[in-house]
């Protein structure tokens, strides 16, 4: 009778499922930019690419491009760089950028007759002096680990933004650093990756930034966390950029326009 009982509980649990339409909050389409130009070391930073995208619902599959816009970069010496799009893919492309540092470079994007401006200023960085690894890491006392270590210049306000890619995670780890309490000494940049194993290749960018993208960069971070929510979850307020939609500032964008020197260093874990 037991049996019999317990059968008809675990048919009634699976067969009581009902369809529920969840309803999630929409807005309308906000313009997203993806605009880091990036000066790596080694070469002229003439070849650049800006992405331009829309915002969709949270359960769509596709993020629809933002096509047909006008995109320039100008800088204080009248040097205007236009971006053309790559068929219909919303990636705007130019061969012809000049990199200078110290330069101001200004954003301008004309999109569905309204016109979005952002400034940024070409932020130099200092490269990685070398990479120490230690295999005893994390909790279990197992994981790989890698510092990369860097020099600050001393007496001056700097600001990092670190990328690491290697071959095992589809997304980068980002981290983002400032030089408050290391001013001027030999600091790192901390990556652990959980499967990391003898043999993978770990490429590391580190950019100058400034530190208004400092500052964004860091509560981006922070909001996109492990920790963070889902679609269901009260979500935190919206990141702003630099970037100022000037005909209508209702409008915003969301998105940074960033300019930053940069450098590569490529790592094979041992």
């Amino acid at each position: 009778m037991k049996k019999i009982l317990y059968i008809l509980i675990v048919f009634t649990l699976f067969n009581c499922e009902d369809v529920i339409d969840l309803k999630v909050p929409t807005s309308d389409p906000k313009l997203v930019i993806e605009a880091s130009l990036n000066w790596f070391d080694g070469t002229d930073g003439a070849q650049q690419q800006i992405k331009l995208t829309l915002s969709a619902p949270f359960f769509d599959a596709q993020v629809p491009p933002a096509n047909n816009a006008i995109v320039t970069v100008e800088d204080n010496n009248g040097n205007m760089f236009q971006f053309l799009e790559d068929a219909e893919t919303g990636i705007y492309r130019t061969s012809t950028f000049i990199p200078q540092i110290n330069q101001e470079y200004t954003l301008t994007i004309i999109y569905q007759n309204q016109t979005y401006v952002g400034t940024e200023v070409l932020t130099t960085v200092t490269p990685i002096d070398y990479i120490e690894q230690n295999n005893d890491g994390g909790f279990s006392g197992e994981d790989i680990e890698l510092k990369a270590y860097y020099t600050d210049p001393a007496n001056i306000d700097n600001y990092y933004f670190y990328e690491f890619i290697s071959d095992i995670p589809e997304i980068p780890v980002l981290e983002v650093y400032d030089d408050q309490f290391t001013d001027g000494n030999q600091i790192f940049a901390f990556y652990s990756e959980e499967d990391l194993e003898s043999g993978n290749q770990v490429t590391i960018n580190n950019y100058g930034i400034s530190q208004q993208f400092y500052q964004f960069m860091d509560i981006l971070l922070q909001q996109t966390s492990d920790s963070g929510g889902g679609p269901f979850q009260t979500q935190p307020a919206t990141v702003r950029g630099n970037c100022v939609n000037i005909t209508n500032p209702d409008n915003f964008p969301l998105g940074y326009f960033r300019v930053s020197q940069a450098f590569q260093f490529t790592y094979i874990v041992e």
